[in-house]
């Protein structure tokens, strides 16, 4: 990272490399904010998600960006120890020391991503438990201080077994990864196309930031979290809104989420955080079902907010182009008025389309999202109001 990068204020850095991240993962707006309030609060998170929704690269190309030591592995049930946690000094246990060399290794690294966190073995996640928690790592009667940011887990699913629960509670943010919607594809193409040449090319990515400058924030985050007893006042109450609907939320992790909070107003560059941040709530599920629940306990409080403070950054929102959802609309409109009838199949796939369009465009800030959604209404009202639909 150059002298003249770190002449800018560490805010304007992170969000550049927000987007940054943006330009190259389509979509990915509030993954990528996620994962900076979670590097930027210490803390965890697991990306849900099916194979191929760029986790892997997202988080690589985040060490990149914020020039961390790095340290990536795709766990199975047969991984042994020292593939993650280095392999045993082999001088010293002539000498009758059982000592791990961790250089390059997970205790030794500051971003770390495990594939399929899940799928590992008792061995391999009990030694997680404490060192993702505490920073350290015992080797050899040796207790190692580990410069650990955040750790990122990725898995296809979410671990029913029992037995995980631990390791699953040690991930504070639950993010769900999904392939993008119809109206995304042709920029799909485009971006994915970009990503795939650079990254045949090798083509170096400027460091924006220093995982050193983010360590330093961890130190101060006691001195720098405030809150007012407003913000303390409405948390209370959405905390026990969610566990009166079932969702378990320990005191442990209401404690932590407050990190979280204070990591979002950062990267906004405010003294203290809002309402506008009680976002992150809507990423602390237990198992998916419990998300769309979430969601309507979450959502009117943003809604409240953004309305009276019509200026404020709606995180999620920005990504959302909305000359490629107007374009979507008219492909799905000639899709549904063409000669040739439609199948159930297909009609589901274009009516699913359309649902997917007007949620977006509800999230949208662009003035023109209100014309486009009554568009969408109008489809799907002669839609459901014929089976042939050559009067759309």
């Amino acid at each position: 990272m150059t002298n003249q990068v770190q002449a800018y204020p560490l805010t304007t850095r992170l969000a550049q490399i927000a987007q940054t991240l943006e330009s190259h993962f389509l979509g990915k707006d509030e993954v990528i904010r996620l994962l900076l309030i979670a590097t930027v609060a210490g803390e965890h998170a697991v990306l849900i998600g099916p194979p191929g929704t760029a986790k892997s690269a997202l988080i690589r190309t985040f060490a990149k960006l914020i020039q961390a030591k790095y340290f990536e592995y795709l766990l199975t049930r047969f991984t042994e120890p020292n593939e993650i946690f280095g392999p045993v000094d082999i001088q010293q246990f002539r000498e009758g020391k059982y000592v791990r060399r961790t250089e390059g290794m997970l205790p030794d690294s500051e971003i770390v991503f495990l594939d399929e966190v899940f799928k590992s073995n008792s061995a391999i996640l009990n030694s997680l438990l404490t060192l993702l928690n505490e920073r350290r790592y015992t080797s050899g009667g040796q207790v190692l201080k580990c410069p650990i940011l955040s750790c990122f887990g990725a898995s296809n699913e979410v671990p029913s077994d029992e037995t995980l629960t631990a390791i699953f509670d040690r991930f504070l943010l639950r993010i769900r990864s999904e392939n993008l919607d119809a109206y995304h594809f042709q920029d799909l193409l485009q971006k994915g196309l970009a990503n795939e040449v650079m990254g045949m090319t090798d083509a170096p990515v400027q460091a924006l930031a220093s995982a050193k400058e983010i360590a330093h924030l961890h130190k101060q985050a006691a001195q720098t979290m405030k809150f007012s007893e407003d913000f303390f006042s409405q948390y209370k109450g959405l905390v026990f809104q969610i566990r009166a609907e079932g969702v378990t939320l320990s005191d442990r992790r209401v404690v932590k989420l407050l990190k979280l909070f204070s990591a979002s107003a950062f990267l906004d560059g405010r003294a203290q955080p809002d309402a506008s941040d009680f976002f992150v709530l809507k990423h602390i599920w237990n198992n998916e079902d419990q998300a769309a629940i979430l969601e309507a306990i979450v959502a009117p409080v943003l809604e409240a907010h953004y309305r009276d403070h019509p200026n404020a950054r709606r995180v999620g929102a920005a990504g959302v182009g909305i000359e490629a959802l107007a374009a979507e609309i008219d492909r799905v409109r000639q899709v549904l008025t063409g000669a040739s009838g439609l199948g159930d199949v297909q009609l589901f796939s274009q009516l699913k389309a359309l649902n997917e369009i007007k949620s977006a465009l509800g999230a949208s800030p662009d003035p023109r999202a209100p014309e486009l959604a009554r568009r969408v209404d109008q489809l799907l009202e002669a839609a459901f109001r014929s089976g042939r639909f050559a009067q759309l």
